[in-house]
């Protein structure tokens, strides 16, 4: 299958929001995808937790026509456990899902330190099997993201790679940095260039994606088949317009400080209305990054962190923007 086809787009180059946890909710997806995104991924969602039955966790993959094609990705080391819930959710979401992505890449401690997210890069026999179930199980494609290793001196990401498309992915997403690096340093594009020549699936890159240049780049430079924006795109959803706008060619106009604030707004609307306003401050953090760099935002800061409505929202933003 190509990218497109498992995506369920029609991108020449797919550009991805990529999953991250408490940040690609279905307002921030919607967001994103209305600005020339290509697909999103929900938040990692817990295997474990779905197998309980958690409320909370089954409205992580709240879905809307204003954000699809979306994917839903899960978490967990237990073969039998994934195999069986990316049978549930596939069996639940079939309508709505393009596919179930595994993650392996996560370095967060509370995941890896329960044998997690890239933790599970350390065992590929178990890797594997994991993948094996849950393609067994889904009724949707399963893909997997994955890291370039645990760290300098154990990059297995080629090996992981292989086993990964023999394991039945259909789809690999590499972010070029090792667990231990956590998100500092550079990305390592290289590596992702060499999987690329040595797998058949399709290739998603991932890693220092934050503009229309340097996605040109990333794409120039490993020829992989999409790429997936993460952190580029926290505050910035118009990063989506303007890659597309460099591979296209096309020339793009970068939002005002007017249409920063009205989006910033929107999106802390549409977040109170699809959850409840005891969950606004979920949505500081998105408004402090929306102001990054604005005149006078810094000072701001505080109130910002402080908010607890869309009233408050609009007032403090409105210090920033005479317009409103």
């Amino acid at each position: 299958m190509t990218i497109q086809e498992i995506l369920k787009t029609n991108d020449r180059v797919p550009v991805i929001l990529a999953p991250m946890a408490g940040v690609t909710d279905l307002s921030f997806r919607e967001i994103c995808m209305e600005r020339g995104c290509s697909f999103a991924y929900s938040e990692m969602i817990s295997v474990k937790a779905v197998s309980f039955n958690n409320k909370k966790t089954f409205r992580l993959m709240d879905y809307s026509e204003k954000a699809m094609p979306f994917g839903i990705q899960i978490f967990g080391h237990e073969p039998q456990v994934i195999g069986d819930m990316a049978k549930l959710i596939s069996d639940k979401y079939a309508d709505v899902i393009s596919l179930i992505d595994i993650n392996m890449g996560c370095p967060a401690p509370k995941i890896v330190n329960n044998g997690d997210g890239c933790a599970l890069m350390k065992d590929m026999h178990l890797a594997s099997a994991v993948i094996k179930y849950a393609v067994k199980g889904s009724s949707v494609p399963i893909t997997v993201k994955f890291r370039l290793g645990w760290d300098e001196k154990s990059k297995n990401a080629l090996e992981f790679a292989k086993m990964a498309e023999e394991s039945g992915a259909s789809a690999i997403t590499i972010h070029g940095r090792t667990r231990n690096q956590m998100y500092s340093g550079k990305a390592d594009w290289d590596i992702i260039a060499n999987i690329k020549t040595n797998v058949r699936v399709p290739v998603i890159g991932n890693g220092d994606i934050v503009s229309g240049e340097t996605a040109e780049k990333m794409l120039k430079h490993t020829n992989c088949d999409a790429l997936m924006v993460g952190r580029g795109a926290q505050g910035n959803p118009f990063i989506f317009e303007e890659i597309k706008a460099r591979l296209e060619d096309k020339p793009y106009t970068a939002p005002t400080i007017e249409e920063r604030i009205e989006t910033a707004l929107e999106h802390a609307k549409r977040h109170t209305n699809y959850k409840t306003q005891a969950a606004f401050p979920e949505m500081r953090k998105h408004l402090a990054w929306y102001t990054k760099g604005m005149k006078g935002a810094s000072a701001l800061r505080e109130q910002i962190f402080k908010c607890s409505d869309y009233k408050e929202a609009k007032e403090i933003l409105g210090m920033l923007n005479h317009t409103l």
